[in-house]
Formats: C-alpha cells, structure tokens, sequence
C-alpha cells in the first residue's frame, strides 16, 4: 500500500489540553445503616409470619376472619416493600 506524501507547510496535529484536572468524587463506602437492614428483613419476615398465620389460625382469631383476602394484601405488601428496599442496599 503506498504511503502518503508528506508536505512541508503541514503543521504538526496536537491535542487541545484544556488544563484543567478532574476532581475525584468520593463514594460513600460506609455501607448500610443498621436500621435500614432491621426494617427491610423485619418487613420480609413479618410479611411472610402474618400469611403463615392467616393460613394457620384465619379461623382462630376474628380480626383476621374480618379482613378475609385483605390479609393477602398485607402480606405480600410487607414482603414487596422489604425486597424493593433490598435496592438500597450497600
């Protein structure tokens, strides 16, 4: 493949330096507060504790009978809520 001719009037190409330096950002490594932990497994585990016992005992204890599929509601919401905390999560 031939080369390129070269001419004398061409001035060398350079990088524009814009002289100015990045800061580096610090990241918060800390990690996650205790009680973001407590509440998000606290929230997963009393979710799954209330469907355990509408499941078990729905019969047994009134206030439950009354909320009837509600109590679905509740706990799967107390699951959910507690997995989508997991985001926040370091």
């Amino acid at each position: 493949m031939p080369k390129a001719k070269v001419t004398k009037d061409a001035k060398p190409v350079t990088t524009a330096s814009s002289g100015a330096t990045r800061t580096p950002v610090k990241i918060n490594t800390g990690g996650t507060p205790m009680w973001y932990k407590v509440i998000m497994f606290g929230l997963m585990i009393l979710g799954l504790a209330w469907l355990i016992v509408f499941y078990l005992a729905a019969d047994q204890i009134p206030f439950l009978a009354e909320l009837g599929p509600w109590n679905y509601a509740i706990g799967f919401a107390g699951m959910i809520v507690g997995l989508l905390m997991t985001m926040g999560w370091r």
